[in-house]
């Protein structure tokens, strides 16, 4: 017995000295939550050599540990989705235990969208909302129109045809601004992006500024922006992610992306398949109030960073067909003409930054954007289902938008300084081509300087004035100049204010585009003015924590002025053309409030209240008041920690909202009725967080159509005094979401 235990104990001493050591002396880095004191499980931890370069990275346990991997003097970086990112240094075999501050209140969201540099969104000095991935996953949102139709300072339109559009500050179409990572979207119909060809499947956040940032991104920026930022794989040697979602109403969704981490190399692939087999409210034909589609897209990058430089390249490329069926022919034998539309969605881009001495950066981007629609109309034999291409010309089409993107930018900085700055060049060169392109071709070109800074004034109070000079080859434009400020009244207590001067050229389609199908005749105006505008808000933000509860206030106030803004106005039975409105006004306060116990609970609310003014001549027609309308938005959010389910309810009212009408050269008003809306969503994790399943319900209330009142209908393919379709109805989901993470 004595020899057994004697070899025992020698196996056991090699056992430790191949470890290099006894197990008290490893060294770990414990992570916990800073508020609930739990151990952070599947943590992102990235080890990278101050003096090497070399990166490593790690997960935390189910016990929020990891082994130290430093090997070197290295900077620790920890990042978690629901926490503010923390960065550290650590010494090999050092030992260190970490505390992750959850961002409860989100003030800690880094951004980018109109910052010198990443900034956490409390310091910015223009009020930025945070769409974070979890609130994406929470809503179930596979579309930009998921995303965006409960908040409450928006509004989302639905077209059977053209798609989702959107409303800011009572503003739509062109003066919304749609950029994926800095980079403008084209490709509008009837003037706005369509919602519904905006997929979130590879989306990290999106960033939401409302009021003018013309300054810094040139046209289409009275109203707002929106920038969506796509994920980037930071901290795993290799992840991968498959995500399914299926509806009820025949909506069937497919995609999934693979990323990998090597050394000063990043890659990554994504893409999927949407589907949606069409909905009608009346089905006994063959046409569909909503258009059945089918969606391709594929998303890649690759990133080399090293040190102060990182060089980006990436691509995107989107593929919908959307059907258009038409009911049987009269007095032919099962017969129908059938419309199919394509759309294709192209993009290439690259980025490189570099940080200079003294906090100095320089950022250059060049991009290459395409957008094509293409028509084709066939007669089909519904009896031997044989098409044949239609002999009309006209039935026929393929419109092409091209677009090049140059901006580069150079900063200064440095918190330590109060004057920073920014310079910067913008290059924006828009063509198009196609039949129903006046003269087959037609190309503008914008070219801009600008130049911001940024006076901190004291640590408390900062103000930033900019300008930018605008050369366009069609139009004369003004200088365009904003002032913005931001005083920490007291710590808790911010307010935000500015004021702005705007300029928006026409683009192609607004001048030059033919558009004509079953449902719309829309035609370009060359004789378009160019809109000019003032802009002015004012927001304040109260925000405080202590312990376990946290709470958050805002108000914000905006009036707009736009001159010669450009809208589509019905001039005939079925035929539309754009405008210039002389002039057009908004003005609106919007709350929002939340109130969180944390882990568990948190409750939102909000409500605006948003004027519209209407002149289409202030000679011929008297000016009349402002039309209001409400919006209020409920958000109930409950977390169960053990088990880890949420059960979130969403909630809005969107208000009766005035439409205006052109008819015979008389502006008039029409309107479009209020309704309510409600959807519900349980969201439950498994397998240490790699399987989340979700389901629910979305539209409760059964929504359909609402009452509309006016020669416009509020579409554009409206009848007086009928309904207007806003959904298909009550629909039940669900979704899957698998993630697979390796370290490093």
């Amino acid at each position: 017995m004595g020899k057994k235990y004697f070899f025992f104990i020698i196996l056991v001493c090699l056992a430790f000295l191949a470890r290099g050591g006894s197990p008290g002396q490893e060294a770990f880095i414990t992570v916990t939550d800073k508020k609930s004191h739990e151990p952070v499980q599947f943590a992102h931890v990235r080890f990278e050599g101050l003096k090497s370069g070399i990166s490593k990275y790690a997960l935390t346990s189910v016990e929020g540990k990891v082994p130290n991997e430093a090997k070197e003097l290295s900077r620790i970086t920890i990042t978690y989705m629901g926490y503010a990112t923390l960065t550290d240094t650590i010494g090999p075999g050092q030992s260190l235990n970490i505390q992750l501050k959850p961002t409860v209140l989100s003030m800690d969201e880094v951004v980018v969208t109109a910052q010198y540099t990443p900034e956490k969104a409390d310091k910015s000095i223009y009020p930025v909302e945070v769409i974070n991935s979890r609130e994406i996953e929470l809503k179930a949102a596979t579309t930009m129109t998921d995303l965006l139709k409960n908040e409450v300072s928006m509004r989302v339109s639905q077209d059977g045809v053209l798609g989702t559009s959107l409303t800011m500050q009572g503003m739509s179409g062109q003066n919304v601004k749609f950029l994926v990572d800095g980079v403008p979207m084209i490709g509008r119909m009837n003037g706005n992006i369509n919602l519904n060809q905006i997929n979130l499947f590879n989306v990290d956040h999106v960033e939401v500024i409302e009021g003018p940032m013309s300054v810094i991104y040139g046209s289409n920026a009275l109203a707002g922006v929106i920038n969506v930022i796509t994920k980037e794989n930071k901290t795993s040697a290799f992840s991968g992610t498959v995500n399914t979602y299926a509806e009820s109403v025949g909506v069937y969704n497919l995609d999934g992306a693979v990323s990998a981490n090597m050394k000063n190399h990043q890659f990554s692939l994504d893409g999927g398949r949407n589907f949606f087999g069409g909905y009608s409210y009346h089905p006994s034909g063959r046409s569909y109030d909503f258009l059945p589609y089918r969606q391709y897209f594929i998303d890649g990058y690759y990133i080399f960073s090293k040190r102060d430089l990182k060089i980006k390249t990436s691509g995107q490329y989107f593929n919908e067909l959307l059907i258009d069926k038409g009911d049987l022919l009269p007095h032919y034998y099962e017969t129908a003409f059938d419309a199919y539309f394509t759309t294709v969605r192209y993009a290439a881009k690259i980025e490189g930054s570099y940080k200079l001495k003294k906090l100095h950066y320089l950022n250059i981007i060049g991009s290459y954007s395409g957008y094509e629609r293409i028509k084709k109309t066939y007669f089909k034999n519904l009896t031997t289902m044989e098409e044949n291409l239609t002999s009309n010309p006209e039935d026929h089409d393929t419109t092409g938008i091209f677009s090049w993107l140059g901006r580069a930018t150079f900063a200064k900085s440095n918190p330590d300084k109060k004057l920073n700055y920014q310079a910067g060049l913008d290059v924006n060169i828009e063509s198009g081509t196609g039949k129903r392109i006046l003269d087959n071709r037609q190309s503008l070109g914008d070219y801009a300087a600008f130049l911001s800074l940024k006076w901190d004034i004291v640590r408390q109070l900062s103000f930033q004035p900019g300008i930018r000079l605008i050369y366009n080859t069609k139009y004369n434009a003004p200088v365009v100049y904003a002032m913005s400020a931001r005083w920490n009244i007291v710590k808790p207590l911010v307010m935000r204010l500015s004021f702005a001067r705007g300029f928006r050229a026409p683009d192609i389609k607004e001048l030059y585009l033919f558009f004509k199908d079953v449902n719309h005749d829309i035609q370009g105006n060359p004789g378009l003015n160019a809109e000019t505008s003032m802009n002015m808000n004012a927001d304040i933000n109260y925000s405080a924590e202590s312990g376990s509860l946290a709470w958050n206030a805002s108000m914000t106030g905006f009036y707009n002025i736009i001159d010669h803004m450009i809208t589509l106005a019905q001039s005939g039975t079925t035929l539309y053309t754009y405008v210039n409105i002389d002039k057009y006004k908004t003005l609106g306060l919007q709350f929002a409030s939340s109130f969180k116990v944390y882990p568990a609970l948190t409750v939102e609310a909000g409500f605006s209240e948003t004027g519209r003014y209407n002149s289409l001549n202030e000679e011929d027609v008297q000016p009349t008041s402002f039309y209001f309308s409400p919006d209020a938005n409920l958000n109930i959010l409950y977390r169960f920690t053990k088990p880890g389910l949420t059960l979130s309810l969403f909630y809005k009212y969107t208000g009766k909202l005035p439409q205006p009408i052109i008819e015979n050269g008389v502006l008039k008003v029409g309107y479009l009725g209020a309704y309510n809306t409600m959807d519900f969503t349980a969201s439950q994790p498994f397998f240490k967080n790699s399987l989340v399943v979700s389901g629910g319900l979305k539209n409760i209330f059964d929504n359909k159509t609402i009452p509309s009142a006016g020669e416009a209908g509020g579409a554009v393919h409206g009848g007086g005094g009928d309904n207007m379709p806003i959904s298909w109805g009550r629909t039940v989901f669900l979704k899957l979401s698998y993630t697979f993470n390796k370290s490093k």
